[in-house]
């Protein structure tokens, strides 16, 4: 019920990159545009400058930061589409995201026509989905629209077919939370405009309602996040400048100062966001005590899987489905948010330690217990 299963070939140091891919498909989420995030809508790299990333964020058009020449983001070379003005970094990505997929999902003249199919779809996405995003419908969109302009659709079918697509796991009696009752109606809507947008013969079995289950089912168990900043890419590359030891303290004070002048005025640090179908990623199974991580430190969709430790040949390499501060919770906790989104009782090493502590939530989740059914609704549904 988890993922395939990754284990290493040979010996891997903490610290090495085990891998890095490019995902099968990828989109950035729909709440960006809201507010004002700028990414490649291909590659996802952000196309502000860090300058104005930092600017936006703290709401002071004034800002200036130094070594600018530190930061990577080339305007000169960001292009759009000649057709519907979506944004590129470069030129090879618009190229890429028109042979792939956006012949079909071009918008062109209708780009701001509300009644066209896939404006209706995105904005009942919008309506039903709030912030934070951690799923979009445009990759589920995506895919469609890959295996449409597809030469060779079979190929295209067989690889979206690899990722584990199941909406329940009837072994253990638990189903994908977002497929339940209470969901049903919105699950419907969604399905009836996806058809009306993007319905393809090929790929019929999608459109029905098991179908469209399943793929809804793919998306929220294999969807990987993606953040890109180059705000942070900037504090990284600054990070590694060689400066006398004066100046690396005022650089430091200026980027810490920065950071939590940023996080009084935007809350957390806020990336350009959106998500992801991986392969490899997709087959490593989780432990609340991983053995290495994902990141994205090119500022685009490229993934690097990162050893946390030592790994011998032959041993598992294992990655969290939780953040870091889903992690420290109790086990009872842990276990409700993977059985929810991942259909799967963890047995990790930490989990087995703790299997005999008592079935009681963190304190986090206790403080919710008293919300409505309305709220907890709600808050359910940001977390496809």
């Amino acid at each position: 019920s988890q993922g395939k299963g990754l284990f290493a070939t040979r010996s891997i140091r903490k610290g090495e990159t085990v891998f890095v891919e490019r995902p099968v498909v990828s989109s950035q989420f729909l709440w960006n545009a809201l507010y004002n995030y700028r990414a490649c809508d291909h590659c996802l790299r952000a196309l502000e400058t860090a300058e104005e990333n930092a600017q936006r964020l703290l709401g002071k058009s004034s800002l200036v930061l130094p070594h600018p020449e530190q930061c990577s983001i080339r305007k000169d070379l960001h292009q759009q589409c000649p057709r519907c003005q979506v944004t590129y970094c470069s030129a090879e990505c618009r190229q890429a995201a028109w042979e792939q997929y956006h012949q079909v999902l071009c918008l062109g003249p209708s780009r701001d026509d509300p009644t066209h199919p896939l404006n209706k779809l995105q904005e009942a996405w919008r309506n039903m989905h709030y912030p934070p995003e951690t799923s979009s419908i445009m990759l589920m969109a995506r895919m469609v629209a890959t295996v449409k302009q597809a030469k060779d659709k079979d190929w295209w079918i067989k690889a979206f077919s690899q990722f584990c697509s199941k909406t329940a796991n009837e072994e253990e009696e638990i189903a994908h939370k977002l497929l339940g009752d209470k969901f049903k109606g919105q699950l419907e809507l969604l399905r009836l405009l996806f058809t009306e947008a993007l319905y393809d013969e090929h790929l019929s079995r999608w459109f029905t309602p098991e179908g469209f289950r399943s793929l809804f089912a793919l998306v929220g168990t294999n969807g990987q996040g993606i953040g890109t900043s180059s705000l942070s890419q900037w504090v990284h590359a600054c990070d590694a400048l060689d400066l006398p030891m004066l100046q690396r303290e005022e650089l430091d004070a200026f980027i810490d100062q920065l950071y939590k002048d940023i996080e009084k005025e935007s809350g957390e640090f806020l990336n350009c966001e959106g998500s992801g179908l991986y392969m490899l990623q997709s087959c490593c199974n989780h432990s609340c005590i991983p053995n290495a991580e994902t990141s994205f430190p090119d500022n685009n969709f490229l993934l690097h899987l990162t050893a946390l430790e030592d790994i011998e040949a032959g041993e598992e390499i294992c990655i969290s489905y939780l953040d870091c501060c889903q992690r420290e919770r109790s086990r009872h906790s842990r276990n409700k948010i993977l059985r929810e989104n991942y259909l799967f009782t963890c047995s990790c090493p930490k989990c087995l330690v703790q299997a005999d502590d008592p079935d009681v939530t963190s304190d986090e989740e206790e403080e919710g217990e008293g919300e409505t059914d309305d709220a907890e609704l709600e808050d359910e549904m940001t977390d496809v």
